[in-house]
């Protein structure tokens, strides 16, 4: 069996930056075990399945060791393929996932997505978690993830946390984040749980990032970097009790590949 494969970098202005998301159009849902071996053989932060469903599509993102139930960069990829690879559909696409519905339109040149919002509170933190970050931050909050808020852009960008002790955490990640020198915020995401230990750019985690820093900065629209290695580029906006996570996404290879029928 044969199955087209598209591979975009997501939240870039260009090729190697951003999140690079594998995106596999299906017309039905192969077995899960199928899926989990391709999201594996990729072995990129996240692969991203769709189907038809109805007039939009249910979606699916794997790491490469477990199904999540959302990954913002592998939707902003999959929105790509559709709305600008494959003619789908025009101007927007609707889809379905564990997470609820999502909306991503084009705005210009970027994908704007409308996703959920998951503002952190304020918990008591575990000490392993503070452990394996090797600098205490100012607060830690919580949502999805753990969210760990630093005093500089600099506290953030030098980290270098254990990798074992955060797998070890009872959340699926760990955002580190701070004021921007040139954006309003900055971050970074850790998931070695689900086998990511520093995920490029991460949509999803701009579910908490943007009604924090929204609050904490008394605005509604944001520009933030995440700053790993490749770095990407985010515009956020929350709208009540959604988030707008806008980006730009460039493929990067259109491809097939051969699995047993």
């Amino acid at each position: 069996m044969k199955l087209r494969l598209f591979q975009v970098d997501a939240f870039a202005r260009e090729l190697f930056h951003g999140n690079p998301a594998a995106v596999v159009p299906l017309e039905k849902w192969l077995p899960d075990a199928v899926l989990q071996a391709i999201a594996a053989e990729n072995a990129l932060s996240e692969t991203a399945f769709f189907v038809p469903d109805g007039e939009g599509y249910h979606l699916r993102w794997l790491t490469p060791s477990e199904e999540v139930t959302f990954c913002g960069h592998a939707t902003l990829a999959s929105a790509h393929v559709l709305l600008r690879e494959l003619r789908a559909r025009s101007g927007e696409v609707h889809f379905r996932a564990l997470c609820g519905n999502l909306l991503v339109r084009e705005a210009g040149d970027l994908l704007a997505m409308d996703a959920p919002n998951w503002e952190p509170s304020e918990i008591d933190p575990p000490r392993q978690l503070l452990d394996a970050l090797g600098k205490r931050p100012r607060q830690v909050l919580a949502a999805r993830d753990y969210f760990c808020i630093f005093d500089s852009e600099e506290d953030v960008q030098t980290l270098s946390p254990d990798m074992a002790r955060l797998a070890s955490l009872d959340r699926l990640g760990v955002i580190v984040t701070a004021p921007g020198n040139t954006a309003d915020f900055v971050s970074r995401f850790f998931a070695p749980r689900v086998g990511v230990p520093e995920d490029p750019v991460t949509g999803s985690a701009h579910s908490s990032l943007t009604p924090y820093w929204a609050k904490r900065l008394g605005k509604t629209k944001l520009r933030a970097l995440q700053l790993s290695k490749r770095g990407g580029e985010i515009f956020c906006e929350l709208r009540s009790d959604r988030v707008i996570t806008a980006g730009h996404a460039v493929k990067y290879l259109e491809g097939e590949i051969e699995i047993p029928g």
